[in-house]
């Protein structure tokens, strides 16, 4: 099977499907425009750069042509497109034989609604799609607005050969440190967390705050510690490597993801975390209380709500043994149901359902 992906090459995402369609011995190549290429990337996976002559969308319908002509030479089985407000459009204006559309969160929960010319463009393109996935149900849902036809659920699974709990026995410590892996951007509530947390450390003192992650509104958050007495109890790690991630999560005694927007579609950092064995407090946006069992695996709060999070950090902290029990619990809920091995291959069950039906 040749399967070609329409995405951009520097997404962690696009990458982690290339090189499990490649582990299969499938032939796969990315399609992107250059400015979301990734040189290291494109060494592990072939990588062809489309031409992008013109601004905005338009870009994306100017290109049409070229991968027409790629599509043609290479004579993949499948077009897999990813974010139907961009690839996604391009690849339904190619009209390729057996087109797969991944919707991912902002393109299906905000694009559509901003005017009627992108409702159309979202309906248009779900129209000219051999099938339709979605990372949640929630999102499945959300694009039934715009189209009759089933969406698969193809979770964002994790690699348990990586996320897993610490292997040596550890003791809870008094010391309770709350966490996040996440961009620094107001919709995934740093903000809030920070304020949370500072309510939390006043009765908490021995506690301390982890914020691994980049993004424009650091200093901003960074000022906010600071402003609210906590910065001396208070990391930026900044980015670090992936391979980095499962080893900071398990420092960590709580894992908070308060993101404002349903575009959280699926909650991949609250799904890492669990895996890991640490509970989590997420609040009620996208997906985020789809993957958390609420007061099984974790605690779920009204979005943009510091208070609340104060709240289920206390209650966390004052129980070691609910901590342990929901860590657990959180292990064996992300094997049962986002196992990353098990999810990609219930993609290529549709990949080879929907080639068979060609």
């Amino acid at each position: 099977m040749k399967i070609a992906v329409l995405a951009p090459s520097k997404s962690i995402h696009t990458h982690k499907w290339a090189l499990f369609y490649q582990s299969k011995g499938i032939d796969v190549k990315v399609y992107t425009f250059k400015d979301h290429y990734s040189e290291n990337n494109a060494k592990q996976v072939p990588t062809e750069i489309l031409p992008k002559v013109l601004p905005g969308k338009a870009s994306y319908i100017a290109a049409a042509p070229a991968l027409k002509k790629l599509l043609k030479e290479w004579n993949p089985d499948i077009l897999h497109s990813h974010f139907i407000s961009s690839y996604g459009l391009l690849g339904a204006i190619v009209d390729y034989k057996v087109h797969f559309v991944s919707v991912w969160g902002k393109d299906i929960f905000d694009f559509p609604k901003k005017n009627k010319l992108n409702e159309k463009l979202v309906r248009f393109t779900l129209s000219k799609a051999t099938a339709i996935c979605s990372t949640s149900h929630i999102m499945a849902k959300e694009t039934n607005l715009y189209t009759d036809r089933p969406v698969y659920v193809t979770p964002f699974g994790v690699d348990l050969g990586i996320f897993h709990p610490a292997q040596e026995d550890t003791e809870f410590t008094e010391k309770i440190i709350v966490g996040t892996v996440k961009a620094l951007e107001d919709k995934y509530g740093i903000a809030d967390l920070v304020k949370g947390f500072a309510l939390f450390n006043k009765e908490y003192p021995n506690s301390e705050l982890l914020i691994t992650g980049d993004g424009p509104q650091r200093k901003e958050y960074e000022q906010l510690a600071t402003d609210l007495g906590i910065s001396d109890v208070t990391t930026f790690t900044g980015k670090v490597p992936n391979t980095e991630v499962p080893n900071i999560i398990r420092k960590m005694s709580i894992f908070a993801v308060p993101s404002t927007e349903d575009s959280e579609s699926f909650g991949v950092a609250a799904v890492e975390a669990m895996a890991c064995g640490v509970p989590v407090v997420v609040s009620n946006v996208g997906g985020l209380p789809e993957v958390v069992v609420k007061d099984v695996t974790g605690i779920v709060t009204d979005k943009e709500s510091p208070d609340q999070l104060a709240a289920a950090f206390k209650k966390l902290a004052r129980n070691n043994e609910m901590r342990m029990k929901m860590g657990e619990a959180g292990v064996a809920h992300v094997k049962n149901h986002y196992s990353w091995i098990d999810n990609a291959n219930y993609m290529l069950t549709l990949y080879e359902k929907y080639n068979l039906e060609r």
